[in-house]
């Protein structure tokens, strides 16, 4: 629909949003030289934070697209200069539909029935809840527990409702590069512009597998789709198709069992290409002759959540190393992944069970006043080994310790009960660390068992999300309870082994504290 309107001449991909629709809130630091364009709205690169567990949780029955986008609007900020990396956020299309009803004056959902829907024969095709016996119950992973209507806050991130009949159809209007039934409903050239990545680094040095328009390339057992899949509480849907072969499909579950629905989309890709002939995999190149200066520890870069990112940027570190003539990428979970040089720093994936990919997936980004990346199936930033290594060493230090207080505890408090072993001074020395990390374990805990409902538990003020608020806080509580014991036990008799055994655990979740308190996790209100 954005291209329709480009079509018309009434709007520009590149055209900033701030002067589009200057009442819709958002906050990019960068905005004088790197605004946000609504071209970074569909290719996800505003460098905004995926919409937070509040707006997914909003049961928002009867609410305009313009009540949903102020309800809450703190997701909505650039974390990196727009236009630069890809990190997928649902508030972004939203917007950009609120830039067609603008322009149009009309209704967004009205406009798309009229121009897309109806053309392309989605018959059943809606943005709304339907009083109708087809409509599917969504149900958890074990098929049986259904979960309740979603009105989605944001309605254009995704919420439509149609039938596999109408699916059909619009994967058909893919594969006839945007005709139906003869009539062109938009010109190929804008779906060929919808499969192309043109915003992100390594999209501009050439890489063309990537998120074009709210449509993405994937590779699958040496096949090379494009299309898009989704998810909401109790459904997983995808829709897939190579243009190249005329071949594409759409599948949906109404259950929340992801391994069902893996199983089911590679027994459908099997069937679609039982008799299609791969495309030549490109010969392998000589490595870059900048190779080397790519070596080295990378973390992310682009996290979608910015919630999480303090977790994923210690578990997502890798390192880069260069042998035989390819990139070895080492992570946890991975050891030396290969990736064959293509050609201009790009590289393909090769893996070890599936057909080698006919495409560039990876890339060596280059080096620009932000540092050094990589691309490897999502941004990659460089930092110094000498920090990767203090990283490593403090994680190490910080689970170790862990492991020992939870080791050391029955000890001590068996000791407590025998009258002669018995130490009062040592007490709050061995008990508030223990207290700190029974906290650890029931956030962790906390976040297990609100996993099959976690918009509804964590997105709104219930039993979970404010466990989890407190467990935070009881956490950074004990730790400096933890510290002040030790400091009050500096000109007392302590035993040796006590003394160096507090310094060690409690150091190391004071360290935890002070890590967890930076990424805002101390306290974290995820119903706010």
């Amino acid at each position: 629909f954005r291209s329709k309107l480009v079509d018309e001449g009434k709007l520009s991909l590149q055209d900033p949003v701030r002067k589009l629709v200057p009442e819709i809130w958002f906050e990019n630091r960068w905005e004088a030289t790197d605004p946000v364009r609504v071209v970074d709205l569909l290719e996800h690169t505003t460098g905004w934070d995926d919409m937070h567990l509040h707006e997914y949780a909003k049961d928002a029955k009867g609410m305009t697209l313009r009540q949903g986008l102020d309800y809450y609007q703190h997701s909505r900020i650039s974390r990196w200069r727009p236009g630069t990396r890809m990190s997928y956020c649902n508030s972004g299309p939203p917007v950009a539909a609120y830039i067609v009803e603008k322009i149009t004056g009309r209704r967004f959902e009205d406009y798309v029935t009229e121009n897309f829907f109806a053309p392309i024969g989605m018959k059943t095709a809606t943005y709304f809840e339907q009083p109708s016996p087809q409509l599917t119950t969504l149900s958890h992973g074990d098929g049986k527990t259904p979960y309740p209507y979603w009105n989605i806050l944001l309605r254009p991130a995704g919420a439509i409702n149609a039938s596999a009949r109408d699916m059909a159809a619009y994967v058909q209007f893919y594969l006839n590069r945007g005709a139906v039934g003869g009539v062109q409903v938009t010109p190929a050239a804008n779906i060929d512009r919808m499969e192309t990545p043109t915003r992100t680094w390594e999209a501009q040095q050439g890489l063309k597998a990537g998120y074009g328009l709210s449509n993405y390339t994937s590779v699958h057992d040496g096949f090379v789709y494009h299309g898009h899949n989704g998810g909401v509480d109790g459904g997983l849907t995808d829709m897939s198709y190579m243009p190249e072969y005329g071949v594409g499909y759409f599948y949906s579950i109404n259950s929340a069992n992801g391994e069902a629905f893996g199983k089911i989309g590679d027994a459908i890709r099997a069937y679609i290409t039982r008799s299609l002939t791969r495309q030549p995999v490109p010969d392998a190149a000589q490595l870059p002759v900048s190779a080397q200066d790519y070596a080295g520890w990378y973390e992310p870069a682009a996290p979608r959540n910015e919630f999480a990112h303090f977790l994923e940027r210690l578990l997502g570190l890798q390192r880069v190393t260069f042998g035989g003539g390819n990139l070895l990428l080492t992570g946890l979970g991975n050891m030396n992944q290969p990736f064959v040089p293509v050609s201009a720093g790009q590289f393909r994936y090769l893996p070890k069970k599936d057909k080698a990919e006919p495409v560039a997936t990876a890339l060596l980004i280059a080096p620009n006043a932000e540092g050094r990346f990589v691309y490897l199936g999502g941004t990659l930033k460089r930092i110094s080994t000498a920090q990767a290594i203090f990283e490593i060493a403090l994680v190490a230090w910080f689970l170790l310790a862990l492991v020992f207080i939870l080791l050391y505890a029955p000890f001590w408090i068996f000791g407590g009960l025998i009258k002669k072993r018995r130490r009062p001074v040592e007490r709050a020395m061995r008990l508030w660390p223990l207290v700190a990390v029974l906290s650890l374990l029931a956030f962790v805990g906390l976040f297990a068992l609100s996993s099959s409902d976690a918009i509804t538990r964590l997105g709104n003020l219930t039993i979970y999300s404010f466990g989890i608020f407190l467990t935070t806080v009881i956490f950074a509580v004990a730790t400096l309870a933890s510290v002040l014991a030790l400091w009050n036990s500096r000109n007392r008799e302590i035993r040796r082994f006590v003394r160096w055994f507090s310094i060690a655990v409690t150091s190391a979740l004071l360290i935890a504290f002070i890590y967890l308190a930076y990424w805002g996790v101390i306290g974290i209100r995820t119903w706010g």
